[in-house]
């Protein structure tokens, strides 16, 4: 290649990884962890590693001929212009635009006359567009608002409070502020949640005892009083008012799964904080209510949801009714315009319905064809709803909804150089390791030729109940115009068949998710879509483990793995961040000796073995993620280095100044999807691109 490339193998000579003696002992057996230095991620040696790994990945990246030529096409497909569904909050109605290539979109605001202006443009926020809008919300009356802002992709947040007549400051910044929402209490203040700042390394000390905070205008945030978190540790806290200001909702969870309700009467300062549910057995929040009528979406001995009520004077579970019953699909429901719109996901694809407040169904939506609808949501009061309906190759286009007539009409269709009509994309059933039967959609081009030869990303999560649903992606566009299949399976760990199917992906079944995903895999070469010397799986965070364990179980099967932002170490995920958050489904090495062999005879750091030739391999991470912290990355790829057979490259990409992908520029993300592409094109033997549009 050039000076990186020893003539003699062909192999890429990486940085130095020093090795430093570090063992932990776990039900007797010792475990060694040489890479435990990297986990400092405020040390120089770390910050020197980082940038000499970078240069040996850039050098690499910088050689392959089709690169700028992709990168020319993607942002010029990219460059088309985003408008956001619309929301009124006081005389303005709001929503979010990006003219194409803009790093952030920007919030803009009409008045009664029409008159349109910038609100907020988070591009003037940073200079190199690495701060970006986490959230905002609005007081009662629309007059006042409090945004988040995240600084280098880290969830950490600063909120800042403004005057939304005048769009001026009227308040000191808040600061340390993690995993909240912000909800306003009529105009007087807001609540939030956040931890106590960590004495270690913000980036990567754990984090388990968060709590809900109220700050009432007009005074400091060290004056915040502590609403509830005081009493035990819970590591998820949320509260939020009800849409008529009564009522102030609590949820508290001690991980990703299961939570405790709680709600307090507003109007009585004095009120008691009342119990609804007091275990983390079920999951469970307040969707809505009428006066002392409580609406509560669960999946208490309902494992795909319902809605329940239930009088706030009696709100236990026992006194709860069906309102709108469990069904054989999952229930994702929400509200607006006086109505309950109930979207199921049927095999990963949208069904929605409409309820009266009776219970009574008003209709089934017609929505414009097979795929993902979001949205259905607004004020009691809203005349028009407005929805987003995508698939993998259709963009996401808005559509407005009158909820009196069900008719839709489209609001905004982007204007994209990308026809829908040339690709297919189709769902298919194919058979796991232990006989599941599991979706999965492919999308290609028409009259794709089943010879075996065709790039293929098989993409994955199966986990944290997550459910991938089909949308489209400007990135993937790209890799179909030339030629490549996209492959996505529904594995067992995400939510597309209730909580079952959850549970059959977590603790001592997470194998399931594994063989679900090489099945995937083992599935798309007996067809002959493609084969072992042109199939890449992709997969971030619980999915870069995803990729992580299939390439170490089985690294004859693909020649490209992409793992991004990955959790690599089982053994020790527990111990960083909000890592103790996740034990729901992976369990932690400390539980049992069971635990502790099952974690590590699948972890991918622990896994690498000497003499083995892995996949050609790019991970991907950022130096400020701190929810997984880039030591995973890190260590796995230090792991791989070291001990890789043959001539395959085993890069890691390290963004500067980025998270776990929160707010990500758009000119980060581009360049990102250019060198993923780029790479796995590269890798599969293939030095042009004869499909690539100018």
């Amino acid at each position: 290649m050039n000076a990186q490339t020893s003539k003699s193998t062909g192999k890429l000579k990486y940085p130095e990884t020093k090795k430093v003696e570090t063992v932990d002992t776990y039900f007797g057996t010792k475990v060694n962890d040489p890479y435990r230095w990297l986990e400092d991620d405020r040390a120089a040696e770390t910050e020197a590693w980082v940038k000499a790994e970078n240069k040996v990945t850039y050098n690499y990246l910088e050689q392959i001929p089709f690169r700028n030529a992709l990168k020319a096409r993607m942002e010029k497909l990219w460059n088309y212009e985003k408008i956001g569904a619309p929301f009124k909050e006081g005389n303005y109605t709001y929503y979010y635009k990006n003219n194409g290539l803009q790093n952030q979109s920007v919030l803009y605001r009409k008045d009664a006359a029409g008159k349109e202006e910038i609100f907020l443009d988070p591009n003037t926020f940073s200079k190199d567009g690495t701060t970006s809008l986490g959230g905002l919300d609005f007081s009662k009356d629309g007059s006042k608002v409090a945004y988040a802002i995240s600084e280098g992709g880290s969830d950490w947040r600063k909120v800042i409070i403004m005057d939304a007549l005048t769009k001026k400051v009227i308040e000191d910044t808040l600061v340390d502020v993690k995993f909240s929402g912000v909800s306003w209490r009529g105009n007087e203040g807001f609540y939030y949640s956040s931890y106590d700042k960590p004495a270690g390394s913000e980036l990567s000390a754990k984090t388990d005892q968060h709590k809900l905070y109220f700050h009432k205008l007009g005074t400091s945030q060290k004056e915040d009083k502590v609403i509830f978190g005081l009493d035990q540790k819970r590591r998820y806290v949320g509260g939020a008012v009800t849409e008529d200001d009564k009522y102030l909702v609590i949820t508290a969870s001690t991980s990703t799964s299961g939570n405790e309700l709680y709600i307090k009467d507003l109007s009585n300062p004095n009120s008691p904080i009342v119990t609804i549910v007091d275990n983390f057995n079920s999951d469970n929040y307040i969707i809505e209510n009428e006066g002392t009528k409580l609406f509560i979406v669960t999946n208490l001995n309902a494992p795909n949801r319902r809605i329940v009520t239930v009088d706030i004077n009696n709100p236990k579970p026992e006194n709860w009714k069906n309102f709108i019953a469990e069904t054989e699909n999952v229930l994702s429901p929400s509200t607006g315009s006086g109505y309950f719109f109930a979207n199921y996901m049927k095999d990963a694809v949208s069904i929605v319905k409409q309820y009266d407040y009776s219970g009574k169904l008003v209709r089934e939506v017609q929505l414009p064809g097979v795929g993902s609808a979001g949205g259905f949501g607004g004020k009691k009061d809203a005349k028009t709803l407005y929805y987003s309906f995508t698939n993998y190759i259709t963009p996401g286009t808005t559509y407005a909804f009158d909820p009196n007539t069900g008719k839709s009409t489209v609001y905004q269709k982007p204007k994209v150089d990308f026809n829908s009509e040339d690709y297919v994309s189709k769902q298919v059933f194919y058979t796991s390791k232990d006989g599941t039967k599991i979706p999965m959609i492919i999308t290609h081009k028409k009259g794709l030729k089943l010879d075996g030869k065709n790039p293929t990303i098989l993409y994955g999560y199966g986990g944290f109940n997550v459910s991938l649903t089909p949308s489209f992606s400007i990135a993937n566009a790209v890799w179909l115009e030339n030629g490549g299949v996209y492959a996505v399976p529904n594995l067992r760990g995400g939510g597309e068949y209730g909580k079952k199917w959850h549970d059959a992906g977590t603790k001592l079944q997470k194998q399931n998710v594994f063989d679900d995903f090489i099945a995937a895999g083992e599935y798309l070469i007996a067809q002959k879509y493609t084969s072992k010397d042109f199939l890449a799986i992709r997969g971030g965070s619980n999915g870069g483990l995803l990729v992580g364990a299939t390439m170490t179980q089985r690294p004859d099967l693909i020649k490209v793995a992409l793992p991004a932002v990955g959790v690599m170490d089982m053994l020790r995920y527990h111990t960083f961040t909000s890592g103790a958050g996740w034990a729901y489904d992976y369990g932690t090495a400390e539980d049992n000796k069971e635990m502790f062999n099952y974690l590590k005879g699948y972890s991918p750091v622990h896994n690498v073995k000497a003499g083995v030739q892995y996949p050609a391999t790019m991970v991907t991470t950022g130096d400020h993620d701190d929810r997984v912290v880039p030591a995973h990355s890190f260590k796995f790829a230090a792991e791989l280095q070291e001990k890789q057979t043959g001539t395959n490259p085993v890069l890691i990409r390290i963004d500067i100044n980025a998270g776990h992908g929160a707010g990500k520029s758009v000119a980060a993300t581009i360049q990102e999807n250019v060198d993923i592409q780029a790479f796995t094109l590269f890798n599969m033997g293939i030095t042009k691109l004869p499909n690539l549009k100018k």
